[in-house]
């Protein structure tokens, strides 16, 4: 399902007043089978690529609910984002285009954050969801020490989110001045992708917000900054303390993890080991995937399978999904 042709603007008001923006794709919402929200990650929008084949989105009656999170795109923003004001987001969303008592979520890369939010707040709304390439949060103290502490990530991403939240001018001035060049600070950047990634970075739109040009607008910068602390500050729960919000008697509903063995921004043993802990998670592995799966031809189609079919897939299937801690 590539990138759509430009549409009038289609917003809803929301209770405390922003609006938010959406698209809607796949079949008509009134002849569709199965309903779906999709959440884009950081930097992106409602016109992100969700790369599933035209024939099974029409064969399995898939309709598409595409938004724009607070501030993205079209939406305004939020200025008091949180983990839970996210998860009510979607489910306003849901509710005043009327897409039923119940629907399917899918959240891609930091957009992920928002489905663990609605897994804990809203569950009663969800069909069934999958993250892909899902943010992973370095203080949830579900995650061991012994896993965590060869993780050169871990202790940038911790002082990023300090800078963040005490100095937010100094970074604005740094990353529109220093940290670029006139490209973005992820296009091609072999720090963050592997060989395939590069290669669908070569023929996709990249990441416009993250160039030195888009992080000048102050608002486009305040999203991403916003975004990222709720991403990876304190959070008011920890995933591993869920419960199984499909238990058993819902044998049509389920909760995905898609990972790429390869990304180069989310760990896949951190993936792995919560995974573990929360065995009620069906866990799928991209055996030469970076952090864009969901770009590579087959991954998307095969995620709505799972998810929607309950389909097993052998080939995504790790070798070894336990980690001792």
């Amino acid at each position: 399902m590539a990138d759509q042709p430009a549409n009038p603007q289609k917003r809803i008001k929301l209770r405390d007043g922003r609006y938010l923006a959406y698209k809607e794709r796949g079949v008509p919402k009134n002849e569709a089978k199965f309903k779906i929200v999709l959440v884009h990650g950081f930097g992106s929008s409602k016109d992100m690529n969700f790369n599933a084949s035209q024939e099974l989105v029409e064969e399995l009656g898939i309709y598409f609910l595409v938004y724009d999170r607070a501030g993205y795109g079209d939406s305004d923003p939020n200025p008091k984002r949180s983990l839970k004001s996210e998860a009510f987001d979607v489910q306003e969303l849901a509710d005043q285009l009327q897409i039923g008592s119940k629907f399917y979520l899918i959240g891609i890369s930091m957009g992920s954050y928002t489905v663990w939010s609605c897994l804990k707040h809203i569950p009663r709304r969800l069909a069934g969801v999958a993250m892909v390439a899902g943010v992973v949060n370095y203080r949830w103290k579900s995650l061991p020490e012994s896993v965590k502490k060869e993780d050169y990530r871990r202790e940038l991403i911790k002082w990023s989110v300090w800078i963040s939240k005490h100095f937010p001018g100094i970074l604005h001035w740094w990353v529109t001045r220093n940290l670029f060049g006139s490209t973005s600070l992820l296009e091609k950047n072999p720090l963050y992708f592997n060989d395939h990634d590069i290669h669908v970075l070569s023929t996709t739109k990249g990441f416009p917000m993250l160039t030195k040009d888009g992080l000048r607008d102050r608002r486009v910068f305040e999203t991403l900054r916003s975004d990222f602390i709720t991403a990876f500050g304190d959070w008011e729960f920890d995933p591993a303390d869920i419960p199984d919000p499909f238990p058993s008697g819902s044998e049509s509903s389920s909760v995905h993890v898609w990972q790429g063995y390869e990304d180069k921004v989310v760990p896949f043993q951190l993936q792995r080991c919560l995974c573990r802990k929360l065995q009620w998670i069906k866990y799928h592995e991209v055996p030469k995937g970076g952090h864009l799966i969901v770009h590579y031809d087959g991954v998307c189609d095969a995620i709505l399978r799972s998810l929607l079919l309950g389909d097993e897939l052998p080939m995504y299937r790790p070798k070894a999904v336990i980690i001792e801690p």
